[in-house]
């Protein structure tokens, strides 16, 4: 079998068990997060998900998307009275913080990645939690590896999340997609830069994560 037409059959495999390669890291995102907090922000919000699972251990939860569609399905799929959410542009509509923990998952890389990890450093209150989940080009043998190696990986977990039955796309995975322009090494220079301290992780299924602690002044991180 030639390789496009391998290409071909892995799209109908992963168009016939779709999984949302984002809502994979939503638990482990809370694992980085103290048990209860105050305000969360979480940016680019999607249908969500994301932001119903934060309710669960926060205060209040503000999510802002830039696609009304996707926010009006977010609303009416929300019956709690501390999650909100909004339309509008991440870098100019977010209410001012601060907020205790902000949450930015396969968005950042759609926007300019140095304005908007300075408005979330700004916005995030000090002993505050920054985690991004986003999407970097490949461009070293290392990503071309690693992403070859998510690829069986990736139909295993198709297989397994739908239990073998073809699915129907998620809502999540209905928002519009853009390819990402910043490698890893371009990201962990300009956030070392903007966020002392930050860690930064190449992850499986085309991923890496950035957190973030806004240490409050004084403080000298372990």
């Amino acid at each position: 079998m030639t390789p496009s037409r391998v290409l071909q059959a892995l799209d109908r495999f992963n168009a016939a068990h779709p999984w949302d390669h984002n809502a994979h890291y939503h638990r482990w995102i809370l694992r980085q997060l103290p048990r209860r907090f105050g305000k969360a922000l979480d940016v680019g919000s999607g249908s969500g998900d994301l932001a119903r699972l934060l309710a669960t251990c926060a205060e209040s939860v503000y999510g802002i998307d830039a696609n009304a569609t996707i926010v009006a399905r977010a609303r009416d799929s929300t019956f709690s009275a501390s999650v909100r959410f909004s339309v509008g542009d991440a870098l100019t509509d977010t209410p001012p913080g601060p907020y205790n923990v902000i949450t930015c998952v396969a968005v950042v890389h759609h926007l300019p990645f140095t304005d908007a990890i300075t408005l979330f450093r700004r916005q995030l209150a000090p002993g505050g939690t920054l985690v991004i989940v986003g999407v970097s080009r490949a461009h070293s043998l290392n990503d071309h590896l690693l992403g070859l190696a998510a690829v069986p990986l990736n139909l295993v977990m198709g297989w397994l999340k739908n239990k073998g039955r073809r699915a129907v796309r998620p809502v999540s995975m209905t928002a519009p997609t853009r390819p990402a322009v910043m490698t890893f090494p371009d990201i962990v220079r300009e956030a070392s830069r903007v966020l002392p301290g930050v860690r930064l992780r190449r992850r499986l299924f085309w991923r890496y994560t950035l957190v973030w602690h806004h240490r409050p002044s004084g403080t000298v991180s372990s």
